[in-house]
């Protein structure tokens, strides 16, 4: 396997994660796969390659923020690649949060101490992943098709009204999370927003 340094918090979320269908099984498969045999599994060169989700709640009112993507003409979850030198997901997780929606208080959720769990690395014991799906991506000018083995984390928020976006056609959206299910049309996004509900009670 390469580097232990690199795959450490991927195999370390990974072995906490139970899938929760034959789908999601294979996808686990593959991204186990992934790690013991690329140089580098987040390196957008690789046909299929790591990518990071999260979805962003307010618990106190059992909202989840959705996010306009343009290129795919539709309703979202934040999230992205991995920054060079990143190697931790809830890292990126927290990176791509904050750089999609102005947060500055995210925090990994659930958490046993929810509010002093700021750190990724005191955190990610508590807050596992909430969804492995393996997505496809269509080829655009300066790529060609390709597929995002998408790890999907819960960050939570106390200051729901502090969003701002992070270009002007990025709009960004509280919604119930039956609204959220509602809105979104692609099958794995509604998929992770009903475990969302789940844990947040609905």
């Amino acid at each position: 396997m390469p580097g232990s340094e690199l795959m450490s918090p991927l195999v370390d979320a990974l072995s906490r994660h139970r899938s929760e269908t034959a789908a999601e099984t294979d996808d686990v498969e593959r991204v186990r796969s992934l790690l013991s045999s690329a140089d580098d599994p987040w390196h957008r060169s690789t046909p299929l390659h790591l990518t990071v989700s999260a979805a962003i709640v307010h618990p106190p009112t059992r909202r989840v923020l959705l996010r306009w993507h343009v290129r795919q003409q539709a309703w979202l979850l934040v999230g992205g690649h991995a920054d060079q030198g990143e190697t931790d997901p809830m890292v990126v997780a927290l990176r791509e949060g904050q750089e999609e929606t102005g947060l500055t208080d995210l925090t990994p959720w659930p958490t046993r101490d929810a509010r002093d769990a700021r750190d990724a690395r005191d955190a990610r014991d508590a807050a596992p992943i909430v969804h492995v799906v393996v997505v496809p991506v269509a080829p655009n000018a300066t790529e060609p098709a390709h597929e995002h083995a998408d790890l999907r984390f819960v960050l939570a928020t106390d200051t729901p009204d502090a969003i701002r976006l992070e270009n002007p056609t990025a709009e960004l959206r509280w919604l119930s999370v039956p609204e959220a299910v509602a809105t979104a049309t692609k099958p794995n996004i509604r998929e992770t927003l009903s475990r969302v509900g789940r844990l947040l009670g609905d």
